[in-house]
């Protein structure tokens, strides 16, 4: 059970104050010298970033080190967009083929029509609520397009509405959009997985008997298809004209992070998990602006909850762990539409496992949660993650944290070293599956699991900064051709599979900039 005491529990409204917050001094990237081999046409990385490239209209940098991308980014909503877009150009080139090729293998459908019911449903609420974020997306569209790789503000939007077009907007589709495809809307979420996609490991603790120096301590790792979860390795720095200065990891070309993983000026951490086979869904204010808008503008827990909930639509329903550095209490919001769970506390601790401790979102908003089935990956890690907070109670640290985050033990085999689809770990790719409760949940030997691992605490926030690995994280190294030789039905995605090599722990900062 969660270590936290109760704050509220009921329909989506909240109101919330702010309080003050300091800034916290920046600084830059550091790490130790390592080299990695990679495939041919893999990506390749080391521990010592390349050449810094710098933005044309003076507004951002970038450089790769350890399999990620990092940029940072500055000034008005146009000039920080064209900054971004520009840099993560060749990135974005890659996704935009990736995005027609999982569109018609998963759905049948072609991007364009995704594209196309954004602009239709989307952008006319977000170009009416929130005009910055638009223009900073319009700014990502023109950078990305004078660099290379043309793409329309509308293509932009669509990307960043990726999880709510695909998972919860596409069953709940009006009936002409559906007619025009010769469908019947289902009237729930749909996903690959029936419901809303399972993503995510995380914990968060606060407090003398449970973190060694009583601070608080997060840790994350996105698991998800690799095929497109592989492009969740942009690090960025984002230095806003206004609200708080964000450092966080995630999707190229967004304005939020998206896996979650980000610590602001403002000294709030955030993480999430996503809420399995969630399947509630209104078109109102999508994910990407009301997360995004409580990361630059939040002053507190209240307002975060306050921001998530106004305008909440049930797309990307999550359980959000958010950590006040200079107040030092964590809190987990379980959101789902019709229903929230807000708990609070300055001595516990609160984990995410893909499944919702909330009987309403539960039983109401969801189908086959997998809560209590320890052959998930949801009943295991839920399970798991209990026993881990308990073992190292009163000695979380950051590397405890990462201990945790690459954790093998299976606990439906009771088999330490077992990386499956059950362990914090996650590792469907080696995962025959043999236990299979639901035949619609992710197939043998499927493509799926870890990518990172992402760890933060009270002194790196303050510091604006967190620690990263990129490809898994144990550090295991993903070979695509020999995966996909060894498992030929996956054969398909051979173009647009990555390798992963397996790469250190890394730091990383905001940018000194004038």
């Amino acid at each position: 059970m969660n270590k936290g005491k109760s704050k509220s529990k009921s329909k989506s409204k909240s109101k919330s104050k702010s309080r003050n917050t300091k800034k916290h001094p920046t600084k830059l990237t550091k790490t130790k010298n390592q080299k990695q081999k990679t495939r041919k046409h893999a990506k390749k990385s080391t521990n010592k970033h390349t050449k810094i490239n710098h933005a044309p209209n003076k507004h951002g940098t970038q450089y790769e080190k350890n399999g990620w991308i990092y940029i940072s980014v500055h000034g008005s909503p146009k000039e920080r967009g064209y900054a971004n877009g520009f840099l993560v150009a060749k990135e974005l080139a890659d996704v935009q083929r990736m995005l027609e090729f999982v569109s018609m293998e998963d759905f049948g459908i072609h991007w364009s029509f995704f594209v196309d019911a954004c602009t239709k449903y989307f952008i006319p609420t977000i170009k009416r609520r929130f005009p910055e974020f638009y223009e900073e997306m319009e700014g990502i569209a023109e950078g990305a397009t004078a660099a290379g790789t043309p793409m329309t503000t509308e293509e932009v939007c669509a990307w960043n509405n990726y999880f709510t077009l695909t998972e919860s907007w596409i069953g709940h589709m009006p009936k002409d959009e559906a007619k025009k495809l010769g469908i019947k809307p289902e009237g729930k979420s749909k996903s690959r997985e029936g419901g809303a996609n399972d993503r995510c490991s995380a914990f968060i603790a606060v407090g003398k008997d449970w973190t060694a120096d009583g601070k608080i301590v997060v840790a994350h790792n996105n698991f998800a298809n690799f095929i497109d979860g592989q492009f969740a390795r942009t690090v960025t720095d984002l230095r806003p004209d206004k609200g708080a200065r964000i450092l966080m990891m995630g999707y190229p070309g967004w304005i939020w992070s998206g896996t979650d993983f980000f610590v602001t000026s403002a000294g709030f951490i955030g993480t999430e998990t996503t809420i399995g086979g969630f399947h509630a869904y209104e078109n109102n204010v999508p994910i990407c602006c009301r997360i995004r808008n409580a990361m630059q503008y939040g002053r507190s827990l209240d307002e975060y909850e306050h921001m998530l909930l106004d305008g909440n639509s049930g797309d990307y329903a999550n359980s959000w762990l958010f950590g006040d550095v200079n107040n030092n209490e964590i809190m987990r919001i379980e959101l789902g539409l019709n229903f929230h769970n807000t708990e609070r506390t300055s001595d516990g601790y609160f984990i995410g496992f893909n499944a919702a401790y909330d009987p309403q979102i539960r039983n109401l908003e969801c189908s086959n949660s997998g809560f209590n089935d320890v052959r998930r990956h949801q009943g295991a890690r839920k399970v798991r993650l209990e026993e881990l907070m308990k073992k190292y109670k009163g000695k979380l640290t950051a590397n405890i944290a990462k201990i945790i985050l690459a954790d093998h033990y299976d606990v439906y085999l009771k088999k330490n070293g077992n990386p499956c689809s059950r362990t914090v770990c996650a590792h469907y790719e080696l995962d025959g599956r043999e236990y299979m409760s639901d035949p619609g949940r992710p197939l043998p030997y499927q493509p799926r699991g870890a990518l990172d691992g992402n760890v933060c605490d009270t002194a790196m926030a303050k510091q604006m900064s967190f620690s990263l690995r990129w490809g898994d994280s144990c550090g295991r190294p993903f070979d695509a051709s020999a995966f996909l030789k060894k498992h030929a039905q996956w054969q398909q995605q051979e173009p647009y599979l990555r390798d992963r090599p397996s790469q250190p722990w890394t730091m990383f900062y905001t940018t000194n900039t004038k």
